[in-house]
C-alpha cells in the first residue's frame, strides 16, 4: 500500500500568450521546477494549472513564467506584495 501524498494543484492567470508556441514555452519553464508533475495551459483564458508533489513557491512560478517571456496576473483577492503584502489593508 502506497503512502504517497496527494498532489497539489495551483492555478495562475498568465497574460501575453497568443499561440501554441507560447503555451509550449510556459509549459517548458514550469516543468523545470522541482516537484512539478504536470502543467495544463488554456490558451483562450490564460489559465495555467500546475500539479506538483508539494505546494510551490509562487515566486518561483512567477519567475519561470517571466523566463518564458510572459506575466502572471495576481488573482483577485490574493495576498500579493503591494497591497496586502505590506499588511493592514483589509
Amino acid at each position: 500500500m502506497s503512502t504517497s501524498a496527494p498532489a497539489t494543484v495551483a492555478t495562475y492567470t498568465v497574460t501575453g500568450m497568443t499561440c501554441g508556441h507560447c503555451v509550449g514555452s510556459v509549459t517548458a519553464e514550469l516543468t523545470k521546477l522541482p516537484g512539478v508533475g504536470g502543467v495544463d495551459v488554456d490558451l483562450k483564458s490564460g489559465r495555467v494549472t500546475v500539479t506538483s508533489e508539494a505546494p510551490l513557491d509562487d515566486a518561483a512560478v512567477v519567475a519561470a513564467v517571466e523566463e518564458a517571456g510572459y506575466e502572471v496576473v495576481p488573482a483577485p483577492g490574493a495576498e500579493a506584495s503591494g497591497c496586502c503584502g505590506g499588511g493592514g489593508c483589509h
